[in-house]
């Protein structure tokens, strides 16, 4: 199981960057654990300045930005 984590406080950014993320695990049957982490002072500990950001298995993968399709299936796929 990979572990998925969503960075930001609620904004429509992240919203639509869980539902993408939880969608193309579903789709292609990938096992993922999903944490939204909410709280500022956690969110800066991956060093990121914008949000939304996106952590697999502990590596920050994006921040600012919602990353197309292929770009997170190729990061959940561990690739």
């Amino acid at each position: 199981m990979i572990s998925v984590k969503i960075l930001g406080t609620g904004c429509n950014k992240c919203k639509t960057l869980e539902k993408k993320v939880r969608d193309l695990a579903t789709q292609n049957n990938i096992d993922a654990e999903f944490t939204k982490v909410t709280e500022i002072e956690d969110i800066m500990k991956y060093g990121i300045m914008m949000t939304p950001g996106l952590v697999i298995n502990e590596q920050v993968k994006s921040y600012g930005i919602i990353p197309k399709e292929e770009q997170i299936l190729n990061w959940l796929k561990g690739n």
